[in-house]
């Protein structure tokens, strides 16, 4: 666990550089949610569960098979990024092999569909729990409640996990909500909810665990929300000193959640100062490397950017959608007919 924590922070340190750098055009940080997202995701089995986890999301990847190089073959839109090939935006993760539902830029997207796959899992009498993990913005959309409400009607093998870090982007949780705690909303939809410090990776271990051991043993779903901070801005592109003070961010990183476990890893005579700092160095070091093996990476061939969205039509160079891919989907997104003889365009 101090490991992958301690790898998480130190790609998030790398990527920040790259950024500065002009090599990483968008950098989306996990500094400070390493306890919550790495504690919650490690009672999961892997091949088996299912995560849907949102673009901060790193230390969860991490934890489901991902690796370093993974990570930055994806900063970098190289062409065996396993998120996509190179044609995401970075911290949109997704591998069919790890059991990771690609994620979309639109806040909750996800909680539906996490549902979604729940209900198929318990129709085939799967013993397997699905996790999705969120910001406490989420819970603010549409999307949030209709996935929580649909898994407690069904009661559904799956663990929702809010990583509450006080800001939907820059919008504080007073302008958010009226409640004191998300998992409250939990008892409006007929299951539990919990509330956890979500800089003890322990203590979000523990209840973490019991909730998918409850999911997989049919008692239905779990709120869980881990309270915690980023210490960094929203994203590269954010200026945070416009909504909080530095002296917020600086009194919120006495609790840096690799500190806190560091210090309990310790006390119980598992590892000193001089261990911790040599793991430190050789996890940088193994960072560093799979940085440069990433940027060394091939690049995505220009003839392969239509692949996956388009079908050749066969005849000269031309593409057209693939046979069938909107003519049975009715409604609103059914294609228009072509205008008439003299209709206006």
């Amino acid at each position: 666990m101090y490991r992958t924590m301690l790898t998480a922070r130190l790609c998030d340190e790398a990527q920040f550089r790259l950024n500065r750098q002009g090599k990483a055009p968008f950098v989306v940080p996990v500094s400070g949610h390493e306890g919550c997202q790495i504690g919650s995701t490690w009672p999961f089995e892997k091949g088996k569960d299912v995560f849907l986890p949102y673009y901060r999301d790193m230390g969860i990847c991490l934890v489901a098979g991902m690796t370093a190089r993974d990570v930055f073959l994806g900063v970098f839109g190289k062409r065996d990024d396993p998120s996509s090939g190179g044609r995401q935006m970075p911290a949109h993760w997704g591998s069919r092999r790890l059991g990771i539902v690609t994620g979309s830029s639109p806040i909750a997207t996800q909680i539906p569909h996490a549902a979604g796959i729940a209900y198929a899992m318990k129709l085939k009498n799967e013993a397997a729990v699905v996790g999705c993990w969120f910001g406490d913005g989420a819970t603010s959309e549409g999307d949030w409640h209709e996935g929580l409400n649909f898994s407690g009607i069904h009661k559904l093998p799956i663990v929702w996990y809010c990583e509450n870090n006080k800001y939907a982007i820059s919008v504080p949780l007073s302008k958010q909500m009226a409640v004191k705690d998300v998992a409250m909303r939990a008892e409006a939809y007929g299951f539990e909810g919990v509330v956890v410090d979500g800089n003890d990776v322990l203590g979000c271990y523990d209840a973490s665990k019991r909730a998918v051991d409850k999911a997989r043993s049919g008692g239905g779903p779990t709120l869980i929300e881990m309270k915690t901070y980023r210490f960094h801005p929203h994203t590269s592109d954010d200026d945070d000193r416009t909504y909080r003070t530095r002296e917020e961010v600086d009194e919120a990183k006495r609790n840096d959640p690799i500190i806190l476990f560091g210090n309990y890893l310790k006390e119980q005579g598992l590892t000193d100062d001089e261990e911790i700092e040599k793991l430190r160095g050789e996890v940088k070091g193994q960072v560093d490397a799979e940085v440069d093996a990433a940027w060394s990476a091939p690049d995505p061939e220009p003839e392969t950017a239509l692949e996956y969205v388009f079908g050749r039509s066969g005849q000269g160079t031309g593409f057209k959608l693939l046979e069938g891919a909107l003519q049975t989907t009715g409604g609103e997104a059914t294609p228009a007919e072509p205008p008439g003889e003299g209709a206006k365009s």
